[in-house]
């Protein structure tokens, strides 16, 4: 989704985007501390996970180019993150924190609308997400994850994929190779 800006406003959001490099592994936000920016992704890839009690992590999300990253929950409640957000490849990012966001949607209220349509979309992904772990094969959350990041495979550790489908990066490669795929 797209939103048109006069020259000037453009001039205004950009002066208020502040911009990162994150190396590959770096940590954007770990487990307690409270998310205080929501990044979009120019170059590499980020991952959302969670981990769970027997030390096991749970790939959320994969943020590659052109997506938005931040731990919703944490970033505009302010309160302390259950989930990790990390760099999988160097990246470069532009990110807004809170106050500048809100100041943001006051000085262009169109943002207000591309973020609420982004949450939207967002909300719609995690839904079918959760349906689809509950109801599908490894094999269709496989070819899910292809579909919604293409070529995605070839930049990342097969360990995260596995994490993100629900399974081991073992039984992930016997799948691949059983099928084809």
């Amino acid at each position: 989704m797209h939103i048109a800006l006069a020259p000037e406003e453009q001039e205004q959001a950009l002066a208020m985007l502040q911009h990162k490099t994150v190396a590959k592994r770096a940590y954007l936000l770990r487990p307690g501390d409270i998310d205080r920016n929501i990044y979009f992704v120019n170059k590499g890839c980020l991952r959302i996970y969670y981990t769970d009690k027997d030390g096991q992590e749970h790939t959320i999300c994969f943020y590659p180019e052109n997506w938005w990253a931040c731990d919703i929950v944490s970033f505009f409640k302010e309160k302390p993150a259950m989930n990790t957000i990390q760099a999988l490849e160097d990246s470069e990012v532009y990110y807004f924190t809170l106050p500048r966001l809100e100041e943001l949607f006051l000085k262009i209220p169109k943002f207000e609308r591309f973020f609420r349509i982004l949450t939207q979309n967002g909300f719609e992904l995690y839904q079918r997400r959760i349906t689809s772990n509950l109801s599908q094969t490894a094999e269709k959350r496989y070819l899910e994850f292809r579909k919604r990041y293409p070529g995605l495979e070839q930049r990342i550790a097969q360990k995260h994929i596995a994490r993100y489908i629900g399974i081991t990066p073992t039984f992930l490669s016997m799948m691949r190779k059983d099928k084809n795929l």
